[in-house]
């Protein structure tokens, strides 16, 4: 019963990352494409867009296979973990609910995949898992770059975007206090006693 257990959780967690990656690169189950990940990416500090989108997307699409397979445990489920704190921070201004484009599900995902790391894949896997010290390095080693992320996004500057649109609300205000005004009608003149 765990093992299948173990391995349900397995499979629905992977699978989930395999829809996030297709959502970012093809723009599958209502995704954004690359193009649209790529530029909220951008959006939220972490440029070049598109190819922080694509190796995102190469991360859930890694760390998705390697979960559903059990191959190279716990490599897979710490992908995912990584994966989904820096999709978690991204979602930090939503709140706590999901409803609300809040942290809720990436962190669902993060407390699955730390649990399946800590507890194993079970019984139903395929392959070795992976040497605990090679494990603690690659832990260590995407638990670095997931915080780097994580502090490059939060520290960003937005983007100036809306600068160029107030610029151009401006234009035409700069442009109205230079033309010369109209003449005033002319009135008549009162006459002369």
């Amino acid at each position: 019963m765990r093992d299948a257990a173990l391995l349900g959780a397995r499979v629905l967690l992977g699978g989930y990352m395999l829809i996030h990656a297709s959502q970012k690169l093809l723009g599958k189950f209502h995704g954004p494409g690359l193009e649209g990940a790529g530029a909220l990416f951008e959006k939220n500090g972490l440029a070049p867009g598109k190819q922080m989108a694509a190796s995102a997307a190469a991360t859930e699409i890694t760390g998705g296979l390697l979960t559903i397979t059990g191959i190279a445990n716990p490599a897979g489920p710490l992908a995912v973990a990584g994966a989904m704190s820096v999709a978690a921070a991204h979602n930090r201004k939503g709140g706590l609910m999901a409803a609300r484009g809040g942290i809720e599900l990436p962190v669902s995902y993060v407390t699955l995949a730390l649990t399946l790391a800590a507890i194993g894949p079970g019984k139903y896997k395929i392959g070795p898992s992976l040497h605990p010290k090679l494990t603690t390095v690659g832990a260590l080693a995407g638990g670095a770059l997931a915080g780097a992320l994580i502090t490059r996004m939060v520290t960003a500057v937005p983007p100036a975007a809306d600068e160029p649109a107030a610029a151009d609300e401006a234009a035409p205000a700069a442009d109205a206090a230079a033309t010369p005004a109209p003449p005033a009608p002319a009135t008549p003149a009162e006459p002369a006693t």
